[in-house]
């Protein structure tokens, strides 16, 4: 059976029948599956992150072209941060 040249629901629920039958078959992919699924989960919920939360970043060029500089000198954007306290920080620039 070619998989190639069929499109829609039947050729994905014929990949997953694939896939279950090899699981079946060699339980020890069972975790390099939920390993790499949960990564590929991981990775994708941090680049929806940077897209939503990064100052960078501008949807509305309309209404706001810079969001950067709305933003308050102790608003936290960085997932990580070392030794850093953002609620004791001052404004130090200019409005614009």
């Amino acid at each position: 059976r070619d998989l190639a040249n069929e499109r829609g629901p039947i050729a994905m629920s014929s990949l997953l029948g694939v896939v279950r039958k090899q699981l079946k078959s060699h339980p020890a992919l069972i975790p390099l599956f939920i390993f790499i699924g949960g990564g590929a989960t991981m990775s994708m919920l941090y680049l929806g992150r940077l897209a939503l939360k990064n100052p960078d970043v501008s949807w509305d060029r309309k209404n706001n072209p810079e969001p950067w500089n709305n933003m308050e000198p102790n608003q936290q954007y960085k997932l990580f941060t070392v030794n850093m306290d953002y609620s004791k920080l001052k404004k130090d620039r200019p409005d614009f």
